[in-house]
């Protein structure tokens, strides 16, 4: 026994000698003296137990080898069973060689997570120095050490030093592999390698969707979908996440083909697609340019299962396929969506995108009023002009709302988008600061008059001013192309068609006030006497015939230029004189000069020259406007709609049923029954048929009110009629011929789907067979939380008057200027003779210390005239300041304006003395 000991010692811990110790590293060194230490408790027979479990085999192999020499002869029939002291040592031995393998492994480790591959082979030869052999977990970590810092080269070449050492690599060291070989993008190799493993039997399915996963992580999505479709094929099946990840970044980069591809095989794994995987296909399909192609697959989605319903981003998808194609008019179409949408409004709701990309499509199809309303929705989410803007791109949708905004002439809407963006932080597009051609910005482009440009107080020089433009080079913007060329306006690119027509704030003001009126018309015929309570039929008249001549407006005849054929030759020299054209000459003469005038004007857009007319003050009736107030528009209050439909509220006065005649609106004013969305500008000839339509007599208007007294007692033969009418918007012959229907179809008994002529009757019989439920009965504003329309809607707009728009048009400018635009000269001009036409000296110094402020300095004339008006009006102190400006501001300032001021403050001060007196 003491010699079996004694070659334990001497082999597997031999007494280091002097020199020893300099030669051997550290670490080999404290291994060598835990062993000894091991050996010597051995010797002590003192019990030892080891942490780590003995495979049973490599024990008595040990135990053979190490009793051999007490063997004299072997003996097969005998075999000397090991005493109980040899079998304490030798498991002993085997324990302080797992435990400094383990110390070994740990050192080894930890420099391979740190990717010291240096240290790690430091710490195999240690291991080869103490006398035990490295393993395949060993050569796991130099290979991790490699792999973890870039070297797949030296990773492989410790593979081949495994593998000539002849151990099988573990599984983990082939995954390691091929997550290097993914992360260079080398899919070659680490097809490979999987093959490799295949020919050892280890299961490939893990390493195939590492190989996979670091392909596509780092930008290598054309290798990993052809690993993936190669495993795919051989029967491989991937994780759902990987799924997921294969077909969101190919449809990331516009790979359909492949998505597609991908998805087919998930579906054939067994997993189906879902809206997710919809979604994705669906983002390549929106920016292919074929709407169509989307909506096939949003209508998959629509008569599908449960978990592939369309949702909020499925429909934002299909929007932006029909908005951004370039062929055929989308709008209808994008309009058919939202209906769709708002129908599964319990489920789904819109976004800040919903609303970016339907603000986006009718302002580029130029359906601006609707435009309006989702963008009042629009900017209420955090960023919502941000998203609008979109960096710019698909034609800058947030210049081209800011540009139809300023051409159809809604200042306050576009005062309301200005200051969204402030909140945003949303700088203002140059794309919205474009120039016209009279050079003037949406600060003042819809100020009267349209096609002519600002008074400065001083003559231009027109000739640098082209040559500035590049004139001379030939790169001067070309506003008349010639002869067969597309037109060169730039503020027309962007829009679908066409850009908005210009329209002034002025004319925008009367056809609103128009509209607005004419909506209440049809309500005042709809509603009869009960729309004003108790009142005389002559109040009745009354009314109907001022709501009737609000709609008429002004007589548009004296807006047309009078015939030059007709005009006398004071008429002709006073349109030459008016624009600038000489005067002298015969009267043949001057008739050719206007007709060529006139013809230059039409070809280069600008309005013909009319004689000034002035305008008659309109009479205040604050009685009859008192009962026109009394009427009430109703728009977007669903409940009372709700009501009208059940049939409560039908009452004409007191104790007065409403008949039929109440109902169906009268064929008088036919073209007066015109729906909120069809402000269109009309010919003047137009106008005046529709003119000659409006007009009915007295006699008239008092025999259909006695007809309605008539027939107020006759029940009710049609439902609904009314809520039906104010959604018609047919023409009068089409509602005639309806009418006629719907009479024949009374006197058919024998159709089953007639109700009886009593209402409640009627109601409910309806209620009996589930045809209507008002739970049905909804708008988009009040589906979509739209709480402010109810309130616009039914508001009366505000008249116009010169001091508002001056009001409006200093708005405007500075918030332009304090989202980084810079107003022209021009439009400074423009809103400063603005206020004087008002005039308005309350003003003038705010728009002098602006124009002052951005580098601009105007003429001495125009200096002259707003002072001079000043002091006409009585504003002394405004004339004082605007004086003090000018000289802070180093302009210089007449002596005769100084000494008209100074004069005029001597008289002032003079009067003020005497009064005290």
């Amino acid at each position: 026994m003491s010699r079996e000991l004694s070659f334990s010692v001497e082999v597997q811990n031999p007494t280091p000698s002097k020199a020893t110790p300099s030669k051997l590293p550290p670490l080999l060194i404290h291994c060598l003296q835990f062993f000894t230490m091991s050996s010597l408790l051995t010797y002590a027979y003192l019990p030892f137990k080891s942490p780590y479990p003995t495979h049973p085999r490599r024990t008595l192999t040990q135990t053979s080898a190490i009793s051999s020499p007490e063997k004299r002869a072997r003996r097969k029939k005998k075999t000397k069973q090991p005493s109980e002291d040899s079998f304490v040592a030798v498991t002993a031995v085997s324990a302080g060689e797992k435990a400094l393998r383990l110390t070994f492994m740990e050192e080894l480790m930890e420099r391979a997570r740190s990717a010291d591959t240096a240290g790690v082979s430091e710490v195999l030869y240690d291991m080869v120095a103490a006398g035990l052999s490295p393993g395949p977990r060993s050569f796991h970590g130099l290979i991790v050490s490699h792999v973890l810092k870039g070297d797949h080269e030296g990773a492989m070449h410790s593979l081949r030093r495994e593998l000539s050492a002849g151990h099988r690599p573990l599984h983990e060291t082939f995954v390691a592999l091929i997550r290097s070989f993914g992360s260079k993008g080398y899919s070659t190799k680490g097809m490979e390698i999987l093959a490799a493993m295949e020919k050892l039997n280890f299961d490939i399915r893990k390493a195939w969707l590492v190989l996979v996963e670091e392909l596509v992580r780092h930008n290598h999505l054309a290798d990993a979908n052809m690993v993936f479709l190669k495993g795919a094929k051989g029967g491989l099946r991937a994780t759902n996440d990987l799924y997921d990840l294969l077909i969101e970044e190919d449809c990331k980069v516009g790979d359909h083909s492949n998505a597609l591809t991908i998805a087919y095989e998930m579906e054939a794994a067994g997993c189906m697609a879902t809206t997710y995987h919809f979604n994705c296909l669906l983002s390549v399909q929106a920016s292919c340019g074929i709407p169509e192609i989307a909506f096939a697959t949003f209508e998959n989605m629509e008569y599908g299962e449960d978990y592939m319903k369309p949702d909020t981003e499925t429909y934002n998808w299909v929007i932006q396929a029909y908005t951004r194609a370039e062929s055929y008019d989308r709008v209808q179409d994008v309009a058919e969506l939202l209906g769709m949408m708002v129908e599964d409004h319990k489920r789904i709701q819109p976004n800040v995108k919903t609303y970016a990309l339907l603000v986006e499509c009718l302002t580029k199809y130029c359906v601006v009023r609707e435009a309006i309303r989702h963008f009042r929705a629009l900017k209420n989410f955090e960023g919502g002009t941000k998203v609008l803007h979109n960096e710019g791109n698909f034609g800058d949708p947030l210049s081209l709302y800011l540009r139809a905004l300023c051409r159809e002439g809604r200042i306050v809407e576009l005062l309301e988008a200005l200051e969204a963006m402030a909140k945003d932080n949303q700088p203002i597009p140059p794309r919205a600061m474009i120039l016209s051609r009279k050079y003037r910005t949406l600060v003042s482009t819809w100020i009267e008059p349209l096609q002519e440009e600002a008074e400065l107080g001083y003559e231009i020089d027109y000739i640098a001013r082209y040559i500035a433009e590049g004139g001379v080079t030939g790169d001067r913007k070309r506003w008349v192309p010639r002869r067969g060329k597309t037109p060169l306006d730039p503020d027309a690119i962007g829009f679908i068609y066409s850009n908005p027509m210009e329209t002034s704030f002025k004319q925008r003001c009367l056809e609103d006030w128009k509209m607005y009126h004419r909506k209440l018309l049809k309500t005042f015929r709809n509603e009869g006497l009960a729309a004003l309570g108790e009142v005389s039929e002559s109040d009745y008249i009354r009314v109907e015939e001022r709501l009737k001549k609000i709609i008429k407006g002004p007589d548009q005849n004296a807006l047309k230029p009078k015939a030059a054929s007709k005009m006398l030759v004071s008429e002709l020299k006073e349109e030459l004189e008016a624009q600038g054209l000489p005067t002298d000459g015969t009267r043949n003469v001057l008739y050719q000069r206007v007709q060529k005038a006139r013809r230059i004007n039409r070809s280069r857009g600008r309005p013909l020259w009319v004689p000034p007319v002035e305008e008659e003050e309109e009479e205040v009736d604050e009685e009859l406007d008192e009962l026109i107030s009394r009427i009430k528009l109703h728009e977007g209050d669903t409940e009372f709609w709700k009501r009208r439909f059940l049939g409560e509220d039908l009452t004409i006065g007191p104790g007065k049923r409403m008949g039929k005649d109440n109902l169906e609106l009268s064929d008088l004013l036919d073209d007066a029954d015109v729906g909120e969305d069809t402000a269109k500008e009309v010919e003047d000839d137009e106008a005046d048929e529709e003119e000659e339509e409006v007009e009915v007599t007295e006699s008239q208007v008092g025999d259909r009110v006695k007809d309605k007294e008539v027939e107020a007692a006759k029940p009710l033969q049609m439902i609904g009629v009314q809520l039906l009418k104010d959604s018609d918007q047919t023409t009068p012959a089409t509602r005639k011929s309806r009418r006629k229907l719907s009479r024949a179809s009374m006197e058919d008994s024998d159709d089953d789907d007639w109700f009886p002529l009593d209402i409640h009757e009627a109601l409910k019989e309806m209620r009996k067979r589930k045809i209507f439920d008002v739970s049905d009965m909804y708008t988009i504003a009040d589906v979509w939380g739209w709480i402010w329309e109810k309130e616009l809607k039914n508001k009366p707009p505000l008249r116009w008057s010169q001091e508002w728009e001056v009001e409006l048009a200093i708005k405007v400018m500075q918030k332009v200027i304090e989202l980084g635009g810079t107003p022209t000269i021009g439009d400074c001009a423009m809103i400063l003779r603005a206020a004087i036409r008002a005039p308005l000296p309350s003003a003038f110094l705010k728009i002098l210390q602006t124009t002052h402020k951005l580098g601009y300095v105007f003429g001495s004339p125009l200096y002259n005239e707003i002072i001079v008006l000043c002091l006409d009006v009585g504003e002394l102190d405004a004339a004082i300041a605007i004086v003090a400006d000018m000289e802070t501001s180093g302009i210089a300032v007449p002596d005769e304006t100084l000494d008209r001021v100074i004069s005029a403050r001597q008289i002032a001060t003079t009067d003020d003395s005497s009064a005290q007196q």
